[in-house]
């Protein structure tokens, strides 16, 4: 059993937009549910664009390739690489799906942001390449507009994608 499932973000941006992870290396952190048997993993587990693990009897590879503790099940789940998008400050406080999983016999039931995120002050395009979302907001200031910059209230849901 495989489904396509988006992850969708939502947060207020103040003079803030275009957040994004940043480059192949992003680390999705997600925990996952087998969908065999319902047994979710106790910790967040990460995948990114770099790493690929083969499948087993060379059925090709993903990004995270995984077996339940529970019910030793080979399950994987693998990153749509067109699918990865911005959230701009016209997405302000709706949901938008900002990746998208191809998931085979896992699907997620949690999202930490963490590190790795880039976002750009909205009138002067100054570049923040060190977004921490590990506390689901983050504050800065932008130099150039000599105003505060900051995201807050970052939740997120899971969508079935067809």
């Amino acid at each position: 059993m495989f489904q396509k499932v988006g992850l969708q973000i939502k947060a207020q941006l103040e003079n803030i937009t275009n957040l994004a992870p940043d480059g192949e290396d992003f680390r999705w952190y997600l925990k996952l549910k087998c969908a065999n048997c319902g047994d979710v993993t106790p910790e967040y587990v990460y995948l990114n664009l770099l790493e690929s693990q083969p499948l087993k009897g060379g059925r090709g590879s993903a990004s995270l390739v995984l077996k339940c503790k529970l019910c030793a099940r080979e399950n994987s789940i693998d990153i749509v690489k067109e699918s990865l998008g911005k959230y701009t400050n016209d997405d302000e406080n709706k949901f938008k799906t900002i990746v998208v999983f191809d998931c085979r016999g896992v699907e997620p039931t949690d999202f930490s942001p963490r590190i790795g995120w880039v976002a750009e002050g909205v009138e002067t395009g100054t570049p923040f390449n060190e977004v921490d979302l590990t506390e689901k907001e983050w504050v800065d200031y932008d130099e150039k507009a000599k105003e505060s910059v900051g995201i807050y209230e970052v939740e997120h849901t899971f969508v079935k994608v067809h």
